[in-house]
Order: C-alpha cells, then structure tokens, then sequence
C-alpha cells in the first residue's frame, strides 16, 4: 500500500560532493528541444514551450489540483548498470503502471579505474535515455523526477554528462546523495518486510554502491530509519576492481573469497553498530536489486524470470547462501546457459552474491524477502504524496463548464 507521507522539503536540486541532496520528489520533466526539421515540428502540450515543463503554463502560475487517477507521474533511475523507468497513475491509495523501459547500459564499465565515464558508456546511456524521454512524452506525464545514482556520484566528468544528457533529451537528472538513494529505496518496498516488530535490514545492492538500512516500525505507514550506510561496491565496481588471476576452480575460489572480504571490511563500521539489535530474536532482512531476484529465481528453477513469482518472495538464507556459492564455482560459459541469469548478468552476478553473503553474516536473519521494486516505486510514492499534500493546501474551486 503505497504511503501518503509528504517527502522531505529541502528543494534544492542533488550536485556532486552534496550530503542531503534531492530530498524532494518536485522535480517536472523538461520536454526535448524540437527537432531541426521544421515540418516535425508541433505545438508542446498543455501550452508548455521549449524548456517549459508540460505541468505549468504559459505564465507558470498554473495551481496545483488534487491529482487525478488520469494523469501520469514518471519515475526514472539511471544506476550505475541499468537504466529503468515507470511510469504510472494513482490507483486509490496505490499506483498502476501503464509503461515501463529497462535497458542494460553499463553507464560505469571502466570507472573503477579510470575514474571517468567512458564515451561508449556515455553513448549507450543517451541511447537508453532518449527512449525515455520519448515514452515521457508520448504519455503525457504530470509530473516526473529522474535520478543518477553512484556512477555519477563518483565520475569526474558526472556533471558534465548530467549536461549532455539534458540538452540532447531535455531530461534533467538529479545526481541524488547515497543517503538519498538508501530512503527511496526503502519507501518503494518496506511494504514488503515481513511481519514482525524486531528490527529489520533492508539493503539494495546497485551497480556501484549497495546501500544498507536499519529500520524499525514505525507509527506511520513508513517505518523509522536508525541507521544506514553506503559502501561503494556494487555489481559493476566489484566486479572491475578484484582482478583475475586465472579461470580455473581454484582461482574463482580465491577471487570469490576476495570479493567477500573487501566487501566485509567496508561494511565493518556498520556491522559493529548494528551488532546488538542483530542478536534479537525477530531480525528481519528484505532486499531489492538483480542480484536478489536473480537468485530467488534460480531458487524457485524458473524457466524465465517472471516478476510475480519472485516480488515478494520469502526464501530461506541457506538456500540464497547455497547458490551463491554454487554460481561462484562456475565459469562465465557455465552461467550463461542458467535461466534467468543469461550473458549481460553471467559476469556480473558473482560480485552480487559476494555482496549478499557478506550482508547475511552481519546480519544473519534465517529468511531473505526479495523485492523487485526499489528506488522508482520510492520516487512515484513521493511524487503522488507531494502532489496530494499540495493539492491538499492548495484546493482549487473549478468552475462549472
């Protein structure tokens, strides 16, 4: 059930270096500039010119109305791996998406060691981005807010793509902190934590950073945030930075095990704090990225990935444990040909479960909840809850037809 709590209020777009950035979900799409063929050239919707958002007017007094289940909010995620967007309409107190696009870009191959995104990568990722801000259009949205996450965080040269990105799109991405990131998260799938009320981890591993979130209930629909940490290992930075020493058994053994404990020391100033509360009876864990749902799938020997079976998910830790080892054993060839996992994730997921095994010996909760929803879903909540909590302040009498 999505949660009806106003987002943070600080309305300052995300820049580089900044600890609380984008803290508020208020972000409109910016239309593309027209193209240069004059003929194909038409009016924007709802009076909104070149660089106005189609949510304001000429004059951009427009007031706010209390949304409606007609109109369209965007969410966009531009990770360090993946480009993901939804896009979706109020549905009672929940949402129902009408589009989605998700396309592998890799927009942080090569920034582990070259600190710089790369110009392929960059190119990949416009690519991506240019379908959305087609789909943006085509559906009208209301309102939108698009973010870029750790590949940007860290990259020389972020604020210069975050540029090229709006001039050649017209959408304006948000380089949002990874406090920032860990929150969304957290709101677009805490729905999904099992019941209990001892404390709860939940943890979202990225394509550059996995961030992890000690939560308890709260009195709201939201639970409480008691701590939190981001460390940058994700799929991507792992998997670029342990190198290879070989490709025999004893070698991806060694690399595997490497993996573990780089991971581990990073997580160590959290792990000790959290030290206590991971010894209560009812710890819960839930977590969202490819790499859970990659697993759970394998878990449930799915044929092909299928979203309804793995969202919300509860699968033992040993089972997860079990095949994370099993998929570290084997060659790149060797995984490939499993189901669900395929060529762009065979490299990939090994860094993931690294990740994940570390995550389960801090905190060693028997089941893992698997969520196939995270920072989008997080971003759609909090734009609807902003837009009905100004609708709210702000009524607006219609006048009769």
């Amino acid at each position: 059930m999505a949660d009806m709590n106003p987002p943070d209020t600080n309305r300052r777009a995300g820049r580089k270096g900044s600890k609380k950035s984008g803290k508020v979900a208020d972000f409109r799409y910016k239309s593309s500039p027209p193209p240069d063929n004059a003929k194909d050239r038409r009016p924007a919707r709802n009076g909104a010119g070149r660089g106005a958002s189609p949510h304001h007017s000429r004059n951009n007094k427009r007031p706010f109305h209390r949304p409606h289940p007609r109109q369209a909010y965007a969410a966009l995620d531009l990770g360090t791996n993946n480009c993901r967007l939804l896009i979706a309409r109020p549905s009672g107190e929940n949402f129902t998406v009408i589009d989605a696009f998700s396309r592998v870009v890799k927009l942080g191959e090569g920034l582990a060691n070259s600190g710089r995104l790369s110009d392929e990568a960059m190119d990949r990722a416009l690519g991506a981005l240019k379908v959305c801000s087609e789909k943006l259009r085509r559906r009208n949205v209301h309102l939108a807010r698009s973010v870029a996450t750790e590949a940007c965080r860290r990259a020389e040269n972020g604020a210069h793509f975050i540029n090229r990105v709006r001039d050649e799109t017209g959408i304006m991405l948000d380089i949002i902190s990874a406090q920032e990131e860990a929150r969304l998260a957290v709101l677009g799938c805490h729905v999904l934590l099992e019941q209990g009320h001892g404390p709860a981890v939940i943890f979202d591993i990225g394509g550059g950073s996995t961030e992890l979130v000690l939560i308890e209930p709260g009195e709201g629909a939201v639970p409480r945030i008691l701590d939190w940490q981001s460390v940058p290992w994700g799929v991507v930075s792992l998997t670029d930075t342990v190198s290879r020493s070989g490709s025999g058994p004893e070698q991806r053994l060694a690399r595997y095990t490497e993996m573990r404990r780089v991971v581990s020391e990073s997580f160590a100033p959290f792990a000790q704090r959290v030290a206590s509360a991971s010894q209560s009876e009812d710890i819960r864990l839930l977590g969202t990225s490819g790499t859970v749902t990659t697993l759970a799938s394998l878990h449930l020997e799915l044929p092909q990935y299928d979203r309804r079976a793995v969202d919300g998910l509860i699968v033992p830790s040993e089972s997860m444990r079990d095949i994370s080892t099993r998929l570290s054993g084997m060659s790149v060839e060797e995984r490939c040909t499993l189901p669900c996992i395929g060529h762009d994730r065979a490299e990939l997921v090994v860094a993931g479960c690294a990740i994940l095994e570390a995550i389960l010996d801090l905190w060693p909760a028997p089941q893992l909840g698997v969520a196939d929803r995270g920072i989008r879903e997080g971003i759609l909540r909090s734009l609807m809850a902003a837009d009905f909590e100004a609708a709210q302040a702000n009524p607006v009498k219609r006048k009769p037809a």
